[in-house]
């Protein structure tokens, strides 16, 4: 039996080094895996409808209510097998569907635009403010941002 003193301080600094390597990348695996989901469920909500009603209905139960591969496979009747290839048929089909068409990448290159547009008109009120107060500037730029804060929500 190895006591506490017994066992070199090197090997408890290289254990617990593991266990912070272990840890961080468990870390950025949920952040991928998290990502990859928010991505799917992204295409989903631009191409879903033209997923067969079954492939819709099973993608949906995945991403949008989170069931697992065996409560969708229970309920649908199906081997679990039998769900996860109808997920990554309809995954496939999404991901072909975007490279094709680009909605949801349009989208997402228009909301940061559209970000950025707010961001620059909030400094150009900044400066009007530092440099002599424009009741014209101020008038146009409100509207800049409220018509970016509609587009974004729409």
């Amino acid at each position: 039996i190895f006591t506490r003193k017994s066992i070199d301080k090197r090997w408890i600094l290289l254990y617990n080094l593991c266990k912070v390597i272990y840890f961080t990348l468990l870390k950025k695996a949920r952040r991928f895996f998290v990502a990859k989901n928010m991505e799917m469920a992204l295409l989903f909500d631009f191409y879903g409808d033209m997923l067969t009603d079954k492939q819709r209905d099973m993608v949906g139960l995945y991403y949008d209510a989170d069931l697992s591969l065996s409560e969708i496979a229970e309920n649908a009747g199906i081997t679990r097998q039998g769900v996860r290839d109808a997920i990554k048929r309809a995954e496939a089909q999404l991901l072909e569907m975007e490279d094709r068409l680009g909605l949801a990448r349009r989208f997402r290159d228009m909301q940061a635009d559209l970000a950025e547009i707010s961001v620059a008109a909030a400094e150009i009120q900044e400066i009007n403010l530092h440099t002599g107060v424009s009741r014209e500037i101020e008038l146009r730029v409100d509207k800049i941002r409220s018509m970016a804060a509609r587009l974004a929500a729409d």
